[in-house]
């Protein structure tokens, strides 16, 4: 009550502000003029005479285009209009101003031409917030358009109000978004989604509201929404971490299917979410363990027994399902995309499985120079951490001469942090080369480079610094200057033992211009003078000299060489350094002044200052601590990889923080979500009714060791007969209602498919124990192998109620579509083993029905109608015989069947009806003649779809077995259907309609050649005999050049399978291949050799009597050979 009636009082609030709104219009518009006035008129010539003659043609031609486009926009043909529509929008295409043609556009705002109306709202799109005014004159015709059929046009209203930035309005955006989010088109429902954020940025007041949109957003299953949604909850409120938690197993399985900008918002949600919700992967005294499940599923006895005992990590299952459906987007070609996934594996995976991001963040450097900096930039940032990650893939990071510098200074960082001592020397070589760059800049990144890598590894210092000291007599100015820096970075680690690299260096001072280098060559002299006693007092003599011409850096390391000279050796320096005190006290720059005042009230003793002069050996000479050479990345792994913040290397407006892993993960049973089963789509119950008796059920006879000696027995009345036929029907439709919600289940992607499992085992116990029928059930996560164990359950729970169908109430067809083809599982093969002897028995009594196929029909216990079967029994009839064939020659089960579906119905034409189709190649129920086709349908709507069925049909005579009626489809819930198609050996489309209560939509079924055979086993004799039978006009054949990967057995018999139902023939010659089938409809044999000869060559031969058949199998059969 509370909601509807927030919901009228948004309303009338909204009323309010559309009244508001139009007075202030119809007020606007009486100020509006269409002429000019007559003072206006003789000011305009004056106006124009006042620029130059190339401003008065611009404008005058300017003028003259609008007046056309007006013209045009307010002509009454449609034609006209549409055009200068065209020509407006090419104008702001092209960033010309088209503002004044906003009164004449907004007139046509109403019109009924879609294509129109689409222009006018992207002009008005663009004007909207300028023109607010006019704008608002308008803002009826946009809520009238809210309502308008076409999602298009509904989605461009939306846009365009949202785009109208006035406070007045906003109680109209407000309630036009909350009828958006429940829009039938997901088109609309996303522009809602971008139209919360612009609401927000407007009036920050509505945030409670909006949050409610957004909640309900966020369970919206359209991957055409996702994105947007998430973006809104990330601008909005991404504080509210509680919204995520039941939509965070759909969202990480929508994720390969959403599009690309929404894939990077998600996953840079999810890994926030992902670090408040799971524990740290990344513990050392942690044994990573993801496949041992105990930990979720371990009862209390068992936990509170582990107490004790050190635990290994075990990974959270909803943590393993977000890294494997991350994964594949590594292969994205969005480089976005890539990236987020990188950060989210750097951030959130094992250290053991980072690795994988390696090679597609390498295969990113071949893009465009900008894709290349920030990428680079965060491989900088994760080789200092881990340097095994990108150590293989050493040789992509040297640099290119056509690199820019800033790409190349980036390569050059992370070769730097590659460097080990298995490598060192390779990059030595690579840096060698650098060093000659005509780049100064790189040219001397590469030195300080080299200088890092003769501190990180000891090995290597003594050759990285003779190479630099060779470096000091290069020409190049730079090149010296940064070698001398570096060389005294390195000599302050080793000072010992390389006084001759000082006097070297004191040799070439006279050469060196570079002021920096100069300073650094004189702070060498002054800190090691004690080591070149000689030298040092040389080199201060020359400086004195030039003193007054040198730049003010190496004046202020010459005045202090002078003071640590006359401190150790005053005999000889004494005067000198009275000399530079002296020019320094009269320098121009103070700096330099105030240095040489200091110093000598330091060195020189007198009166007043005689007790600072007793520490001026320790201040001056004091041990100083090497430098450091790090990486000017070291520090950025506190911003989160692949964001602005991380780039700029400074926390950007918006950022938002990882928080840190917690000690204890949170509750996971939050993100577990309640699925409630949809009304049972099966016909209502005929015939007789009988009260269930409480009998053992046939199921526990057939796979006990007992079962045949208590139908030897027979203890078995037809009264206890009724009762346990009722009981079973009872228990065969309550299995077939849980494997009805296990269906929707599964087209429902909200739970993962390690969530399937747990649940289906959890209700195969409680079968086989209780036969308790399932009415809601909480999924939770588990690992795998859902179909196996369903189907395994079906084919159980039929075969078990087999033996008495006869007297079974529930209507079969219904009953056998609610379930899969696939017959797969260990269970279902053991049970064919047990079926054969039990199998006889029954088929002598009831069991009959099994060969009658035809139509059902209420009637008595006599006539017999289809039985309970889903096409997973399909294996139990292979044996049987379905059409007149000689015992040599029977129909088998299909040597491949191809996982593709095709669209029968968009959920867009079917109004949020869904449809798809497939063959599943199997011997059809109902007639032997049609083939089998598998449709699924999907509900995709917000409200139950009722009365589904099948209506007219095309061709007049086609036969077609329909699916039974579905009463009732529930929202977001599927549904999987059989019917039997008569196709009668052509490939000509079966036209029908799918209907529901309300509507009929027109749907086709095309088959391609190759799925109107069924497969058949015969020996080779048989065949040479059959294709003797079928020679000159029932022979095509060609000769093909084969892919080289299909020149094997294994991988032909794959391709020719794949295209067509055949079933393989044994061949005793090792370049022949033999597959053969019959047409369903026909029956005839169609017989296919493939044999193959040199020069990957082969020779494609078809038999049967179907000529047309044969030549468009030969057609398919080529391309699919041909292709590896």
């Amino acid at each position: 009550m509370n909601g509807h009636r927030g919901f009228s009082v948004l309303r009338s609030e909204a009323a309010g502000a559309v009244r508001t709104a139009l007075v202030s219009a119809e007020n606007l518009q009486l100020t509006l003029k269409t002429e000019l006035s007559q003072e206006e008129q003789h000011l305009t010539p004056h106006t124009h005479t006042n620029g130059g003659p190339d401003e008065t043609h611009t404008k005058g031609y300017c003028t003259e285009v609008n007046e056309d486009l007006k013209e045009m926009l307010e002509s009454n043909k449609e034609s006209l209009k549409l055009e200068a529509m065209k020509r407006v929008v090419g104008l702001i295409a092209k960033g010309k101003n088209a503002s004044e043609l906003f009164p004449a556009v907004v007139k046509n705002v109403a019109s009924k031409n879609i294509e129109l109306k689409k222009l006018v709202y992207v002009y008005l799109v663009r004007y909207a917030e300028e023109q607010q005014d006019l704008a608002l004159l308008s803002i009826s015709t946009f809520q009238r358009a809210l309502k308008d059929p076409n999602q298009l046009i509904r989605a461009s209203a939306l846009r365009v109000l949202s785009s109208i930035r006035v406070p007045i309005i906003v109680p109209i955006m407000m309630l036009a978004i909350k009828e958006a989010a429940s829009d039938m088109s997901p088109y609309v429902r996303k522009t809602s989604a971008h139209a919360i954020q612009k609401l927000y940025s407007l009036d920050q007041d509505q945030k409670e509201l909006l949050i409610e949109v957004i909640e309900k957003l966020l369970k919206d299953k359209s991957t055409l929404v996702a994105g947007s949604v998430v973006m809104a909850f990330e601008e909005v409120c991404p504080d509210r971490i509680d919204l995520i938690h039941k939509n965070y197993r759909k969202l990480c399985n929508l994720l390969v299917d959403v599009e690309e900008w929404g894939q990077v918002v998600i996953i840079s949600m999810l890994t926030r979410y992902a670090r408040t919700q799971f524990t740290n992967p990344w513990k050392e005294e942690g044994v990573f363990d993801e496949h041992n499940e105990r930990a979720f599923y371990e009862s209390d006895e068992e936990k509170t027994r582990d107490e004790t005992e050190a635990k290994p990590y075990m990974m959270d299952p909803d943590h393993r399902l977000l890294l494997r459906n991350t994964k594949p987007l590594l292969q994205s070609r969005n480089t976005a995309v890539v990236m987020s996934v990188a950060q989210l594996y750097w951030h959130l995976a094992p250290k053991n499985e980072v690795s994988i991001v390696t090679k597609s963040l390498v295969r990113l450097l071949r893009s465009h120079r900008e894709v290349q900096y920030i990428v680079l930039q965060n491989i900088a940032t994760m080789s200092i951490q881990r340097k095994g990650m990108f150590e293989p893939y050493m040789k992509s990071f040297y640099v290119r001469s056509t690199d820019a510098t800033h790409i190349k200074s980036l390569k050059l960082e992370i070769l730097t942090s590659l460097a080990n001592e298995a490598n060192i020397s390779t990059i030595l070589r690579e840096f060698q080369t650098y060093v000659k760059s005509q780049d100064k800049q790189f040219a001397a990144g590469t030195i300080q480079a080299i200088g890092r890598c003769a501190t990180n590894i000891s090995e290597v210092t003594d050759t990285c610094l003779n190479g630099l000291v060779l470096l000091l007599s290069n020409r190049d100015e730079t090149v010296v200057a940064e070698s001398v820096v570096v060389i005294r970075k390195l000599l302050q680690i080793q000072p010992t033992q390389h006084s001759d690299i000082i006097k070297h260096m004191a040799q070439l001072f006279d050469n060196i211009t570079v002021p920096m280098a100069r300073a650094s060559i004189l702070w060498l002299m002054g800190e090691y003078c004690e080591r070149v006693p000689k030298i040092a007092p040389d080199v201060l003599r020359k400086m004195a000299k030039s003193f007054t011409s040198e730049e003010d850096i190496v004046k202020l390391q010459t005045v202090n060489l002078a003071a640590k000279l006359y401190l150790t050796n005053s005999k000889q320096t004494k005067l000198l350094t009275q000399y530079i005190l002296n020019l320094g006290k009269y320098d121009q720059n103070y700096d330099i002044r105030d240095r040489t005042r200091f110093i000598r009230q330091l060195i020189v003793p007198n009166d007043k200052n005689g007790a600072l002069s007793k520490y001026a050996h320790r201040i001056l000479l004091a041990p100083k601590p090497a430098p450091v050479l790090e990486s000017a990345y070291k520090d950025r792994d506190r911003y989160q990889l692949g964001t602005l913040s991380h780039t700029i290397n400074t926390k950007a407006s918006g950022y938002l923080e990882l928080s840190d892993w917690p000690a204890v993960a949170p509750d996971q049973s939050v993100r577990n979500v309640e699925v409630i089963e949809p009304v049972k789509e099966w016909a209502p119950s005929l015939g007789k009714t009988g009260k269930s008796k409480p009998a053992k059920s046939s199921d526990d006879k057939f796979y006990s060791d007992s079962g045949e000696e208590e139908e030897e027995k027979g203890s078995g009345s037809s009264s206890s007969e009724d009762g346990s036929s009722s009981s079973e029907g009872s228990d065969a439709e309550s299995h077939v209602q849980k494997n009805s919600s296990q269906s929707s289940e599964e087209s429902d992607k909200s739970s993962s498919q390690s969530e399937k499992s747990s649940s289906e085992s959890d209700s195969e116990k409680k079968e086989r124990k209780t036969k308790t029928p399932l009415q809601k059930k909480t999924v939770k996560p588990t690992a795998k192998d859902s179909d196996s164990d369903e189907n395994g359950n079906i084919a159980k729970e039929v075969n078990s109620s087999s033996a008495e169908e006869s007297s079974s109430d529930s209507d079969s067809e219904s009953d056998s579509d609610t379930h899969t083809d696939s017959d797969s599982g260990t269970e279902h093969k053991k049970e064919t083993k047990s079926k054969a002897k039990p199998k006889v028995e029954v088929k002598s009594t009831k069991e009959v029905s099994l060969l009658d196929l035809g139509d059902f029909t209420p009637a008595p216990v006599t006539q017999h109608k289809s039985s309970v079967l889903s096409p997973s029994l399909l294996g139990d009839l292979e044996g049987l015989s379905l059409s007149n064939v000689s015992s040599t020659i029977q129909v088998s089960g299909p040597a491949f069947v191809p996982e593709k579906s095709h669209g029968l119905l968009h959920r867009m034409t079917g109004k949020g009806l869904s449809a798809q189709y497939q063959f599943p190649r199997q011997p059809c129920l109902y007639q032997p003649t049609m083939v089998s086709v598998q449709i699924s349908l999907t509900n995709t709507t917000d409200h139950p779809l009722e009365q589904i069925h099948i209506g007219d049909r095309s061709p007049t005579g086609l036969n077609m077995h329909c699916f039974n009626t579905i009463e009732c489809l529930e929202p977001e819930a599927s549904v999987t259907v059989f019917m039997g198609i008569d196709f009668n050996d052509s490939t000509q489309a079966a036209n029908f309609q799918l209907c529901t209560k309300e509507d009929h939509f027109s749907v086709s079924i095309q088959p391609a050649i190759g799925e109107l055979l069924l497969p058949i086993t015969m020996t080779e004799l048989d065949f040479r005999k059959e294709q003797g039978k079928l020679l000159g006009m029932n022979e095509s054949s060609a000769i093909i050049t084969m892919a080289a990967e299909n020149m094997t057995s294994q991988p032909i018999s794959r391709p020719v399978a794949t295209v067509a139902n055949l079933g393989v023939v044994p061949s005793s010659q090792d370049n022949v291949h033999r597959f053969a089938g019959k047409a369903a409809s026909s029956g005839a044999v169609v017989l296919v050799t493939v044999e193959l000869r040199e020069s990957s060559t082969a020779l494609i031969t078809i038999n049967t009597e179907k000529s047309v058949m044969g030549s468009m199998l030969l057609r398919d059969l080529k391309l699919a050979l041909a292709q590896a």
